[in-house]
């Protein structure tokens, strides 16, 4: 079963993408692992997929997590930040 979720992009990944945020179609139940990557490789996001942040609902995620989504959910792209 599949839900649509608000992808929410922020610093190097919005530069990368394009926009702020984007609406797409994933799996209900899926990996932390799994959503990673259809988000690294859907959008061009390979040169900072090790750094990339998850957060669901503005909740930090784990990489051992299965996520439950339901429509509507907004998944925040962290890339790595710098500032001073």
């Amino acid at each position: 079963m599949t839900t649509e979720v608000k992808l929410v992009f922020f610093a190097k990944a919005r530069e990368i993408v394009g926009k702020n945020h984007i609406i797409i179609e994933v799996n209900s139940t899926i990996s932390y692992k799994d959503l990673l990557k259809t988000v690294v490789d859907r959008f061009a996001l390979g040169d900072i997929e090790k750094s990339i942040i998850l957060c669901v609902n503005e909740e930090y995620c784990s990489a051992s997590d299965t996520l439950h989504l339901s429509k509507g959910d907004e998944i925040a792209i962290i890339p790595p930040l710098s500032g001073g």
